[in-house]
């Protein structure tokens, strides 16, 4: 249930994750290159210059990474939930905090490869031509990281994946339970009005927490080897330090507006498709 309402998400917000990922390969610098940080205009320089098709880049490396990312995440959290609760049935902050982090580290974990997958595929366009990796689909692009690059590029980024991962599952899985509580005087948590309300705001949550770690996740997984074989980042503590000096602290935050409507919608619906998918009879 977790991995079929996290894939059901994505397929409805893609295009906003291929716009946040090409915001934030623009490698702005101070006094130099302008970003472009307006979600609406890059939406349209896409469509306009390689086609409405160009917005879903990556769909199948997406789906691949919710059937195990996704997957894993709501799986474990749910599980350990469930074991952790009290007798009253309620579970404590403690324990939702250690089974949102769990769980949250082990999916981010499982999903590197199909997410490092995602963004070389979203990136490739960004490239001249003769420097474009042109992989097929998501398990094309994870086998041939793989054969081409061995661990190293498998987990490209493995890192900053599991620390956003950790950001991302904390603020979603430790605040939905309680939004939804916080909103039950307005709408009962059974509603469909209280899991699209409590779900954005798990959504900000997580996306406000966890930006910082998804700009340094992409700024790693996009890099390409030099002729020398040098690379930009020597990891994610020199990727932190670089962007800091070069762009500035706020760079971190490069792209907020697009995140955020990236990830609570995506967060919102994955809640939403889940708590209706608990509902039918046959998947009890």
């Amino acid at each position: 249930m977790g991995g079929i309402s996290a894939c059901m998400a994505t397929s409805v917000i893609q295009p906003i994750d291929t716009v946040k990922v090409r915001i934030q390969l623009q490698e702005g610098v101070k006094g130099g290159a302008k970003v472009n940080i307006n979600p609406f205009t890059v939406f349209a320089q896409i469509a306009a210059g390689e086609g409405p098709r160009a917005l879903y880049t990556g769909l199948s490396a997406g789906l691949l990474r919710q059937l195990t990312y996704g997957t894993a995440r709501l799986g474990v959290f749910q599980t350990l939930q469930s074991k952790l609760k009290e007798p009253d049935g309620k579970l404590s902050f403690v324990n939702s905090l250690f089974a949102s982090t769990m769980a949250g580290g082990l999916g981010a974990l499982f999903g590197t490869p199909a997410d490092a997958a995602l963004v070389r595929m979203q990136a490739d366009r960004t490239f001249p031509v003769d420097q474009r990796r042109g992989y097929k689909n998501g398990i094309d692009a994870m086998y041939r990281m793989a054969r081409e690059e061995g661990l190293k590029g498998f987990f490209s980024g493995a890192s900053p994946t599991v620390i956003r991962g950790l950001a991302v599952n904390i603020g979603m899985l430790v605040s939905y339970d309680y939004y939804k509580e916080w909103l039950k005087p307005v709408a009962d948590t059974n509603t469909q009005t209280n899991r699209f309300a409590a779900g954005a705001l798990s959504g900000w949550t997580a996306s406000t927490m966890s930006l910082p770690f998804d700009f340094v996740k992409t700024r790693l997984q996009k890099m390409k080897p030099a002729a020398d074989g040098s690379v930009p980042y020597q990891g994610f503590l020199d990727c932190c330090r670089k962007i800091l000096a070069a762009e500035g602290p706020g760079a971190f935050y490069q792209g907020y507006f697009t995140y955020v409507i990236r990830i609570t919608p995506h967060i919102m619906l994955t809640w939403v498709f889940l708590d209706n998918l608990k509902t039918i009879d046959f998947l009890k």
